[in-house]
């Protein structure tokens, strides 16, 4: 059966593992590029930005999955929708289905917009809290995820803000003003080679988030370069004290003489209450050994 549905939560909890299938990539149809972020519009179109992109706004796929395989099996660049203003190093994108628009993070000013489906913002934006301002250079505004459930947005920084060493998972409500905050702890470097940070929230509905966390390491000669992917699952049941997690998928990838299959995953969105789909940064498929990675993952049975 080819999955062609509206956005629709996981569960209230995964319970279970994820298992992971085959990463895709798709060189004839989809452009290079440096993706950071998508979500799913429904009908299997989503919205997928590029923090290196020449002008702010997000592309629109097309991608046609085959769910009993776990295999995209068509897929199609609809064309990038810009909003005639400069990039702002977009990271994070999520859709609202009852205003049929889209909002869109960027690290350059940690601020997160709204946009038609033309690419076109709308004057509006998230009321953002003045501590994220102390965001660091390039650690920014990284994860945004929107939940039709509760008709809340929820985001957090790549890294702690400068003072803090603990980071802040920022809830708003449906008039974009914000509401709880969620202390939560990444994990520590594997060790001083690594580079650390949180990619990526997905909403599960009922209080539940998975948080996308990477860690990369990239020698000088690029060889050797690997990423380690953990996704964990957090039940936002209070802002007190820091959240509890549990790790439901951990997988590495590597580049050497003989694999390319080196990924940096940034975005994240769910399909249906059991799939969820992963798109990698590859920095333009780099010196034409990256790729622009695809990855489904299907909640265990």
């Amino acid at each position: 059966m080819i999955l062609r549905r509206l956005f629709f939560p996981i569960a209230a909890s995964l319970l279970m593992p994820l298992s992971g299938f085959s990463q895709q990539h798709f060189p004839d149809d989809i452009p290079a590029g440096n993706y950071s972020g998508i979500c799913s519009l429904g009908d299997g179109l989503f919205a997928v930005v590029d923090d290196k992109a020449s002008e702010d706004g997000f592309y629109l796929f097309n991608l046609e999955i085959d769910q009993e395989k776990g295999r995209i099996t068509k897929a199609q660049n609809l064309g990038y929708r810009s909003s005639g203003k400069p990039n702002r190093d977009m990271e994070g994108i999520c859709y609202r289905p009852s205003s049929k628009t889209l909002f869109i993070s960027g690290e350059k000013d940690n601020e997160v917009y709204e946009y038609t489906l033309e690419g076109k913002r709308t004057g509006q934006k998230l009321q953002m809290p003045a501590a994220f301002k102390k965001a660091k250079g390039n650690k920014g505004i990284e994860a945004l995820t929107y939940d039709p459930q509760s008709r809340q947005f929820f985001l957090t920084t790549e890294q702690p803000l400068r003072g803090d060493s603990l980071l802040r998972i920022q809830s708003f409500d449906d008039y974009l003003r914000p509401q709880k905050q969620y202390l939560y702890k990444p994990d520590k470097p594997i060790n001083r080679k690594y580079i650390q940070g949180v990619a990526e929230l997905c909403v599960l509905g009922n209080g539940w988030l998975l948080v996308l966390e990477r860690q990369i390491y990239v020698p000088r000669l690029k060889l050797d370069a690997r990423t380690v992917i953990r996704i964990y699952e957090v039940s936002l049941s209070d802002g007190k004290g820091v959240q509890e997690k549990r790790l439901v998928k951990e997988f590495k990838t590597k580049l050497t003489l003989t694999s390319r299959k080196f990924a940096n995953y940034e975005g994240m969105c769910s399909l249906s209450p059991k799939w969820l789909l992963l798109i990698a940064d590859s920095q333009s498929q780099f010196k034409g050994v990256l790729h622009d990675w695809f990855l489904l993952l299907k909640k265990e049975d």
